[in-house]
């Protein structure tokens, strides 16, 4: 059997951060597959990297604290 990624409590210390992310991650589909205005230019461009680029950093960070609480753990 393969061995999860984190345990489970470290996956409730981080769903703090986890739940932000599902909601950026929803809105980055949405805003792709639902346009409410038209894709051009740098507007588009900005828009989608106030997004993107706070998804990524949330992700990274979130990484680095679950494999800092599952050091602290051992």
């Amino acid at each position: 059997m393969a061995t999860p990624l984190f345990e489970r409590e470290t996956w409730l210390d981080i769903s703090v951060n986890i739940i932000p992310l599902l909601i950026i991650g929803f809105f980055i589909a949405l805003f792709t597959v639902a346009t409410p205005w038209e894709i051009e230019g740098l507007t588009s461009v900005i828009g989608y990297g106030l997004l993107i680029v706070p998804f990524l950093l949330l992700a990274y960070l979130t990484y680095i604290a679950a494999s800092l609480i599952e050091g602290a753990e051992a």
